[in-house]
């Protein structure tokens, strides 16, 4: 396993985004610490690939860095097909697609490419693990941020959804507001 992680650095290293910033550190720090956020919480090694790279070709947000779409075949390569799906979808979607489908219970998920302006189906296990990166990002960075407020109804939602683990991170993150950290 740290050859492998060591490949997926040396890739975000070769592309240069630890010297872009992101959220009070480097953007390199912030994919190593969600990879290893999903890790602590006991994701599968796939899942923790698809959140490290949750971001790699922009997002709604986050454009500080974007990997160009011509890379998805290398990028697949590098951490395997169901992966970098699901981290193209975190970067392409639609947030508000997102957020209206999560208190769904439905075999079928679509979302909106933000891209494309086409619409995607996910499976409830590729939507629920979508839910996983898309949360467990965001609790990497919440207490950077401080932006306790934003779509705080839509990931309190995933973390139910995903159940007691999602639910304990969720509640341990957001504890440091009340402390005032």
């Amino acid at each position: 396993m740290v050859e492998s992680f060591k490949r997926l650095t040396d890739f975000l290293v070769n592309q240069g985004v630890e010297q872009v910033r992101h959220t009070g550190k480097s953007y390199l720090a912030h994919l190593v610490g969600v990879y290893k956020l999903m890790e602590a919480e006991g994701c599968s090694e796939e899942l923790c690939r698809a959140g490290m790279f949750h971001s790699i070709y922009g997002t709604e947000r986050f454009q500080g860095f974007k990997l160009p779409l011509t890379s998805r075949s290398e990028l697949r390569s590098l951490i395997g097909e169901r992966a970098e799906r699901l981290a193209y979808i975190n970067c392409a979607m639609d947030r508000s697609s997102l957020d209206g489908a999560v208190t769904q219970q439905d075999e079928r998920y679509i979302l909106r490419d933000r891209l494309t302006g086409e619409q995607v189906e996910l499976s409830r296990a590729d939507f629920d693990d979508l839910c996983r990166v898309h949360l467990y990002d965001f609790l990497e960075q919440v207490p950077r941020s401080r932006e306790w407020s934003y779509r705080r109804d839509a990931y309190r939602d995933m973390a139910q959804r995903l159940g007691d683990p999602a639910l304990r991170a969720y509640d341990r993150v957001y504890a440091a507001e009340v402390a005032g950290s």
